[in-house]
């Protein structure tokens, strides 16, 4: 599981591109996984719409994982879920999944992130490091020194998400982050193929240069 550059698909602020559309061309970019995000669609259309990414993620041989709904993920045949401090408790859901189901947790303090790898998550999400427009609800940005309490804290994989791009995305891997997830940075960008590119030429020198093998 490489979650070096972790995209985030959203139509709105692609500008009505289709789920599926963002994906292929993040994917043609060097994006390591998608996650598809949307919280108008119904379960019935989640589900189509997560099988036609996960035929794209598939043959790129690289992860696929859906947002909030686990319900959705196993349907589709996603290789995980990514869940919220407000949704499905990481622990119940690792008892409803398959083995070897990855499992992520969204985590904005030093405290949830240990709590989460001890209830089972394989990877967590620090967010907001930076201020971002991106979600509504995200709050303000907690700043690149929690990414690195969190990355000596705990053994598994740390991303970090909110308010990324190509002028700060060094510094984020830097802190000690394993990949960068980002939505506007990508999806917004005129040439979504190009900017997922850019940014996974920025971590996989970060990574190189700290001594990373992936």
């Amino acid at each position: 599981m490489d979650l070096s550059l972790y995209i985030v698909t959203d139509e709105v602020l692609s500008g009505g591109l289709p789920h599926s559309v963002i994906a292929r061309r993040a994917v043609d970019g060097g994006a390591t996984a998608i996650q598809l995000r949307d919280k108008t669609l119904s379960s019935r259309e989640l589900v189509r719409t997560g099988k036609e990414i996960c035929s794209i993620t598939r043959r790129a041989g690289i992860t696929f994982i859906v947002n909030d709904r686990l319900d959705v993920a196993l349907a589709c045949g996603a290789d995980g879920v990514h869940l919220g401090q407000g949704d499905l408790r990481c622990d119940t859901a690792r008892q409803l999944a398959p083995p070897g189901f990855v499992i992520g947790v969204s985590t904005g303090t030093l405290e949830e992130a240990v709590e989460a790898e001890h209830a089972g998550a394989d990877y967590v999400a620090v967010s907001p490091v930076f201020s971002t427009g991106s979600k509504s609800n995200a709050g303000p940005g907690q700043g690149l020194a929690l990414v690195t309490k969190i990355r000596f804290a705990v053994r598994i994989p740390v991303i970090a998400i909110g308010g990324i791009g190509p002028g700060n995305a060094g510094q984020v891997i830097d802190a000690g982050a394993d990949g960068i997830s980002v939505i506007s940075a990508v999806v917004s960008q005129p040439d979504i193929a190009a900017a997922a590119r850019r940014l996974a030429g920025i971590v996989a020198v970060r990574k190189s240069a700290r001594g990373d093998r992936s």
